[in-house]
């Protein structure tokens, strides 16, 4: 896969294509290890962690990821196939709130990832450069099916990253319980 230019993606997912710091079949393939230690590395009782009112909790940040990386892989599969039909946004807060994501165990949503990404990397390997350079619209923004592989990745970067500053720094640090906010 070749650098994205920029106009192979709309200014809002900048910061999660700049966080590819290496090519991005390494870096999907690589998250096969460290997401699932990352996960095993949290505390089960932090699951329903949140760190402020209105926030959402570890389980509902990891079941976001699976559902963005789901509904990306399938934007880049219809423009990959050629299907320009422009795709409507989804409701991030709506597929949280009925996700029922509190009610899972680390080890459902670390299976779930596995296959999800495994599935994912054998279809992006397909993908010619002429499908990975073709672009539709999605959420009202022009966008390539090459830039929906670096946004998986970047938005995973762009979690963990807020995961480890937000909700688990506080508590390996303090170990306060009353500080934590739990759902």
């Amino acid at each position: 896969m070749n650098q994205l230019k920029s106009d192979d993606y709309p200014a809002i997912y900048k910061e999660y294509i700049d966080s590819v710091t290496e090519p991005v079949m390494n870096e999907l393939a690589e998250k096969l290890n460290s997401f699932p230690e990352f996960v095993r590395s949290i505390p089960e009782e932090l699951g329903t962690y949140a760190y402020a009112e209105g926030k959402w909790t570890v389980k509902e940040v990891l079941c976001h990821l699976l559902d963005a990386e789901r509904i990306m892989a399938y934007r880049a599969l219809r423009f990959a196939r050629n299907d320009m039909t422009a795709l409507a946004s989804f409701e991030q807060d709506e597929f949280v709130a009925n996700g029922r994501h509190n009610e899972r165990s680390f080890e459902s949503i670390i299976e779930e990832f596995m296959a999800l990404r495994q599935a994912n990397i054998l279809l992006f390997k397909t993908f010619n450069e002429t499908e990975l350079s073709r672009k539709g619209m999605a959420s009202d923004r022009l966008i390539s099916v090459e830039a929906f592989i670096y946004i998986i990745a970047g938005h995973m970067n762009h979690h963990m990253t807020i995961l480890g500053s937000r909700y688990l720094k506080d508590n390996n640090n303090n170990n306060n319980q009353k500080q934590l906010h739990v759902v």
